[in-house]
């Protein structure tokens, strides 16, 4: 996997790059914990305290490292919906003043960065950035391979109701892929599809360390047509594509290598814009869950988990078993 130690030392380069540059002592204490820190996996989408450096903490080189890092972690269109989800705080902020709903900060400062070990070393390490509707975790082990789950994006407003930004959609691929899968179906692919007759008000995983969700439901993709298949591809390209290329591919390979024929797709709730659903892809490796419920269903909550390697876990197995 050439092209993805290419990604990985480029990440790495990122990471020392932000470091050099938190030369207050507290600053740097507060952005750095050991790998084995219990931290590492305290991760949650939600308005709430967390541990980290801010961005609002920052000064502007600092800012500019931090976005590097980013920028070289995701793709183009990963790095696109992370700043949007980012400044999606000023508008949503805007919206709840205006209607006498504000309770939180809407703050774009208040998405915090972490580095876990010592990127460049031998052992492992990682880093995260953790705030309202974000939170990317990545793992490197060896300098060679690498975690980036759980990823979760969110979006609220879903679609900006009016203002300056009326119309804007963040998570437009992946409401419009499930949608557009969900109206190939015909109705006997569609009953089987169904996997509860409303939505739930959540993800079913939340902000769980660990994936447990039973067996997979929901219509499997060897009982979908080839034109169906390709719109579950479509449908997790979508996830996939916010992840670095080289890393993104090496994905998809995997999941290839797995087998599509084992995917299952679930939905649930209305099949109209404006009423609350929900949907899942399932597959023996990973898991994508997709909710829009609240404020009306115009509150997305999407993620991409790792059935076996959320943080990294099973390449750590593995690292430790080969170090032994």
């Amino acid at each position: 996997m050439p092209d993805v130690r290419a990604t990985i030392h480029r990440i790495t380069e990122a990471a020392e790059a932000f470091l050099r540059n938190l030369e207050d002592p507290d600053q740097r204490a507060e952005a750095t914990f050991p790998f084995d820190h219990d931290e590492r996996e305290n991760w949650h989408y939600v308005p709430r305290p967390r541990a980290g450096l801010s961005r609002g903490e920052m000064l502007p080189a600092q800012l500019n490292a931090a976005e590097s890092l980013m920028a070289v972690s995701l793709s183009v269109e990963g790095v696109r919906k992370a700043h949007s989800i980012i400044r999606h705080e000023t508008i949503l902020g805007e919206l709840e003043a205006s209607d006498g709903s504000l309770r939180f900060d809407r703050l774009e400062g208040l998405y915090y960065f972490s580095i876990f070990g010592t990127p460049g070393s031998v052992d492992p390490w990682g880093w995260q950035v953790d705030g309202h509707h974000l939170s990317l975790n990545m793992t490197v082990i060896g300098g060679e391979r690498i975690s980036v789950t759980p990823s979760f994006f969110g979006a609220n407003p879903a679609e900006v109701p009016h203002g300056a930004h009326k119309g804007l959609r963040i998570l437009k691929e992946e409401e419009d892929a499930a949608r557009s899968l969900l109206r190939s179906l015909d109705s006997e692919q569609t009953r089987r599809c169904t996997i509860y007759p409303t939505a739930p008000p959540d993800l079913i995983t939340r902000a769980s360390r660990k994936v447990e969700m039973g067996e997979r439901v929901g219509l499997p993709a060897s009982m979908m047509t080839a034109d169906q298949r390709e719109g579950l591809v479509r449908l997790i390209e979508a996830y996939v594509g916010r992840k670095q290329a080289n890393v993104a591919r090496e994905q998809m390979r995997k999941i290839r290598s797995a087998g599509l024929s084992d995917i299952h797709f679930g939905w649930a709730g209305g099949h109209h814009p404006g009423q609350g659903h929900y949907y899942r892809v399932h597959g023996p490796t990973f898991l994508i869950e997709y909710d829009n419920t609240q404020n009306m269903a115009n509150h997305i909550h999407s993620v991409w988990r790792d059935i076996h390697g959320d943080f990294g876990r099973d390449l750590l197995r593995e690292h430790y078993e080969q170090a032994h």
